[in-house]
């Protein structure tokens, strides 16, 4: 199959994985990222993923990982005009982040309504690098380097593996490489949020926590605190897990019009100061090779 006919495939599935979902499928938005990133379709894991609350409303976004690490995904987007230019920090941590750690791969998100969003710098899984390193970029949120402290009371310290930088939103995910299975415990997970000043946890939310293989929390330019975070899974039955999933986040698992036989899903809830909301990835070309990256750390 050509290449023009693969991209030809999934802009048909971005489109009828929108209507599944109820969310307007710009063409003008989706086409461009789809071509701009084309030469790496072959290699790149793609999914679909939705959420609940504020953030989730009308979009659906599409996720391209696992990109080699000789692309730079918000220099090709800004590039190709998929982003524009910005005099905030958030436009320069990447380059800083790329020029200070060795990054194995990279990822970027875009939104069938919104377009180009966002984008993952993936570091080596058995070398992670330190809240305190990253904290010290010039572009990095003043935030990140404030709760140093709180890093460290709960053994997250030395285990960044992944930094995602949200460029519509501006705020920075750092996500943390196996942490102690304590951290998915229930007294553990009770305070780290309430360390963070976060809502006590639901009990859907700590017996999810069980089969959680990662954890990551959500930084921004505007505000000291630690804003968000979520606990994510993978799991083949996501209407098995032992929360009460959104009609919403259903369809994605009913109603995908495409193949999902044997593949994965990555569900995730985040504890934020106004509740709870849910998150669900569902993979429309898969790799083996993921499968590594998600498992639950008492694998």
């Amino acid at each position: 199959m050509s290449e023009s006919a693969e991209l030809t495939d999934l802009y048909s599935a971005v489109e009828e994985t929108a209507r599944v979902m109820g969310v307007a499928c710009s063409r003008t938005k989706v086409w461009p990222v789809l071509t701009a990133y084309q030469h790496v379709m072959a290699q790149a894991v793609i999914s679909f993923r939705a959420q609940t609350g504020p953030r989730g409303t009308g979009d659906l976004d599409c996720r391209w990982t696992m990109l080699p690490k000789d692309l730079d995904p918000y220099a090709v987007a800004l590039a190709d005009g998929l982003a524009a230019k910005t005099d905030h920090p958030v436009g320069t941590l990447a380059e800083q982040i790329h020029r200070q750690f060795p990054v194995n791969g990279y990822g970027f998100d875009f939104g069938v309504a919104g377009g180009f969003k966002k984008t993952w710098s993936f570091f080596d899984a058995a070398a992670p690098h330190s809240v305190a390193a990253l904290g010290d970029l010039p572009s990095m949120p003043r935030s990140v380097s404030e709760n140093l402290g709180f890093f460290t009371r709960h053994g997250l310290a030395d285990l960044v593996n992944t930094v995602g930088i949200d460029y519509a939103k501006r705020t920075v995910n750092l996500y943390f490489a196996r942490p102690s299975a304590e951290a998915f415990a229930p007294e553990g997970i009770q305070s780290l949020l309430r360390d963070a000043g976060l809502p006590e946890a639901s009990e859907q939310l700590l017996r999810f926590s069980e089969q959680a293989f990662g954890v990551y929390t959500t930084m921004s330019w505007d505000t000291p605190k630690v804003e968000r975070v979520t606990y994510a899974a993978r799991t083949v039955d996501p209407l098995g897990l032992p929360v009460d999933i959104d009609p919403s986040l259903a369809r994605l698992v009913n109603e995908a019009p495409y193949d999902t036989t044997g593949r994965q899903f990555v569900y995730g809830v985040s504890a934020t100061p106004k509740g709870e909301f849910h998150k669900i990835q569902s993979y429309y070309q898969w790799h083996d090779r993921v499968v590594s990256m998600l498992e639950p750390v008492d694998a």
